[in-house]
C-alpha cells in the first residue's frame, strides 16, 4: 500500500477534528476511511465500560449489533485484543468463537475467518477497541497490515477523544451546576438505546430536566421504558451519588399507603413494633420514583399534597414534622389530564406532579430503533443461554419491521426469548448430539406463536419502516397479502396510512409533516394529490 493512499485516507479525518461534527458522523467517517486502507468486510468501534464493550459505530455489520453488549469474559477475542494493548491478528484456524459470527451484512458465510483489532487508549488509558473482520482467510496477511492498523488507531483515538470533549462541552454549556452523568454501564441497568428522531428528542429532554430539581411526569404506553426514563434522569442530575427510591403506587393498599410512604413511630397501629422511616425520608437527598401514579386515590392524593409542595410530613401516629430533600418522579401510562375532568384525580395533584411532562414514545414510532433493541435481547438471550452466537435472517428483520408493537418494548423483549427458545428447540431437534449449536439463526417462523397478537389502541396508527398490515400478515409471511393486492398497490395502501397519519398528529399542518416524512413539502403534496389524500 503506497503512503499516497494512506494519507488519501488521513488527511480527510485531521480536518474532521477541526469541525463541529455530530458524534455519529465523525466515527462513520472514521470507520469509512479504514476500510479503504485495509480490506475488510466489516469494522467496528466499541467503548469500554467497565467490564462490558459496548458498540458505538458499525461498517459493514447488521444494525442490531449497535444494540448488542459485549462482556470481555465471555469473548475471549475481544479480552486478548484488550490485553496485548497493541494491533494484533488472530490466527485463521484460531478456534475462539468471534462475536461477529453471522452479524456481516456480506450475504452466504456465516463465520469470521480472518480478525484483527488494536485497543484505542485516551489519556494512557484503555478506551475501547477497533476492530476488522473479514470472511476469507488470509484477508489480512499483508506484513504491513498490523503496522498500518497500529497507526491508525492514534488517529482514531484523538478522533474519540475529540468527539466525547465536544459532547462534555455541549453538556457542560447546558448545565455548569450539574454533574458529569456516571457511565451508564456502571451498574449494568439498561439503557435507552436507539437513534431514531424520536428517541434523540428524549434524549435532548433528559438531560435538560435532569440539572433541575423540577418533579417530572413521565408518560407513555405500558411498555415503553417509563421507568428507564426515570433512572436516567436521576443518573443524570446533581443528585446521582444519592439513593433512587422506587414504588409502585398500584400495589399499595389504602391503609398502607402512609406508613409507606411516611412512615410510623411505635405503636402507631396494631403491629408497629418499632419506629420505621418511609419512602420520602428514604429517598433524602435523592430521588422517588412513584411508578404507576395513576393508580392512587383521591384521600391517597390529598395526603401527598403538602409533601410535594414543602417537602413536610408527619410519621403515622406522629405530631413531629420532618422535613426531607427529594425530588419526585412520577410515571403513568394513563392520561392524566383526562382522570382529572372525570374527578378521578385531585386538580392540585396533577399539577404538582406534572412541572415538567415527558413523553416516552412508543416503539412504532421509533422506526428502526427496533433492530438495536432487537440486538441488545439477543445478547442477553445468548450469554443466558451461553450459546455460540445469534443471528436474525433477513426475513425475521422485516418481520420485526413490519409489525406494530402495541405492547412496546416489553413485548419485543418477550418476542425475541420466545424466538431464541423455539429457534434453539428447533435445531436441537435436528442434530444428533445435544450440545449447543455454535451459530442459532432465527427465522420469521420463529417470532410468532400462532396466536392472534393484540390490536393496536383505537385510534394509534403504525409507522415503521414497513407496512404492518394486519396481524395475520405478519403470522402469515408477506405472500399471503401481496398476492391479494399486488406489489404496487400494496406500497400505495402504505403511503396512504402513513401520509395520513402523519397529517393527523400535526393537525393538517404539510411542513410539519413533510418534516416528519423527511419530504420536500411540495413532493408531499404532489403525493397526496395522486395518493387522493385530502388535509
Amino acid at each position: 500500500m503506497t503512503s499516497s493512499t494512506i494519507l488519501h485516507a488521513v488527511i480527510p479525518l485531521v480536518a474532521d477534528l477541526a469541525q463541529e461534527l455530530p458524534e455519529r458522523e465523525r466515527l462513520r467517517r472514521l470507520l469509512a476511511a479504514l476500510r479503504t486502507l485495509l480490506p475488510a468486510d466489516a469494522v467496528a468501534l466499541l467503548r469500554l465500560n467497565g467490564e462490558w464493550l459496548e458498540p458505538v459505530a458499525i461498517d459493514g455489520l447488521v444494525p442490531d449489533t449497535l444494540g448488542r453488549r459485549f462482556k470481555v469474559a465471555e469473548h475471549p477475542r475481544l479480552a486478548q485484543l484488550l490485553a496485548a494493548g497493541q494491533a494484533m491478528r488472530f490466527a485463521p484456524d484460531s478456534l475462539l468463537p468471534d462475536p461477529y459470527d453471522g452479524l456481516i451484512t456480506t450475504p452466504g458465510e456465516l463465520h469470521v475467518h480472518d480478525c484483527m483489532g488494536c485497543v484505542l487508549q485516551t489519556g494512557g488509558l484503555a478506551w475501547g477497541l477497533l476492530t476488522l473482520d473479514a470472511l476469507e482467510p488470509d484477508r489480512f496477511a499483508d506484513d504491513n497490515a498490523l503496522e498500518l492498523l497500529q497507526a491508525f488507531s492514534n488517529l482514531a483515538a484523538a478522533t474519540v477523544a475529540t468527539a466525547e470533549r465536544v459532547q462534555q462541552l455541549s453538556q457542560a454549556a447546558r448545565s455548569a451546576s450539574a454533574p458529569a452523568p456516571r457511565s451508564p454501564g456502571a451498574d449494568r441497568s439498561r439503557q435507552i438505546l436507539g437513534t431514531s428522531p424520536a428517541i434523540r428528542q428524549l434524549q435532548s429532554s433528559i438531560a435538560l430536566v435532569a440539572a433541575s430539581d423540577l418533579c417530572v411526569l413521565i408518560t407513555g404506553e405500558t411498555g415503553t421504558g417509563k421507568e428507564l426514563v426515570a433512572q436516567a434522569v436521576h443518573a443524570q442530575s446533581p443528585r446521582a451519588a444519592q439513593p433512587l427510591v422506587s414504588i409502585n403506587c398500584a400495589a399499595l393498599p389504602d391503609n398502607l399507603v402512609e406508613s409507606e410512604l411516611f412512615g410510623h413511630v411505635r405503636g402507631a397501629f396494631t403491629g408497629a413494633l418499632s419506629e420505621r422511616r418511609g419512602k420520602f425520608e428514604q429517598a433524602q437527598h435523592g430521588t422517588l420514583f412513584l411508578d404507576e401514579v395513576g393508580e392512587l386515590s383521591l384521600s391517597v392524593q390529598a395526603k401527598l399534597l403538602r409533601v410535594l409542595q414543602s417537602g413536610q410530613l408527619q410519621r403515622l401516629g406522629s405530631d413531629r414534622e420532618h422535613q426531607v430533600d427529594v425530588r419526585v418522579i412520577a410515571a403513568t401510562n394513563r392520561d392524566l389530564a383526562a382522570e382529572v375532568q372525570a374527578g378521578r384525580m385531585r386538580a392540585d395533584f396533577y399539577h404538582r406532579l406534572c412541572v415538567y411532562p415527558v413523553v416516552v414514545p412508543p416503539l412504532r414510532a421509533r422506526d428502526s430503533d427496533t433492530l438495536v433493541l432487537a440486538g441488545c435481547f439477543l445478547e442477553e438471550n445468548r450469554a443466558r443461554l451461553q450459546l455460540g452466537g445469534l443471528r436474525l435472517d433477513a426475513a425475521a428483520q422485516a418481520a420485526l419491521l413490519r409489525y406494530p408493537w402495541p405492547g412496546n418494548v416489553r413485548e419485543l423483549e418477550h418476542c425475541i426469548s420466545r424466538a431464541v427458545l423455539k429457534a434453539l428447540s428447533r435445531t436441537l431437534g435436528q442434530r444428533k448430539d445435544s450440545s449447543k449449536p455454535r451459530m442459532l439463526s432465527i427465522g420469521e417462523e420463529d417470532l410468532w406463536d400462532g396466536a392472534a397478537a393484540a390490536p393496536l389502541p383505537p385510534g394509534q396508527q403504525a409507522t415503521g419502516l414497513i407496512a404492518p398490515g394486519p396481524v395475520a400478515d405478519v403470522a402469515e409471511g408477506p405472500a399471503a397479502s401481496a398476492g391479494a393486492l399486488g406489489l404496487r398497490a400494496q406500497v400505495e395502501r402504505y403511503e396512504r396510512q402513513l401520509l395520513s397519519a402523519s397529517l393527523a398528529r400535526h393537525h393538517g399542518n404539510w411542513a410539519a409533516a413533510a418534516r416528519e416524512l423527511q419530504l420536500d413539502r411540495a413532493n408531499l403534496q404532489r403525493l397526496a394529490k395522486r395518493l387522493g389524500v385530502e388535509r
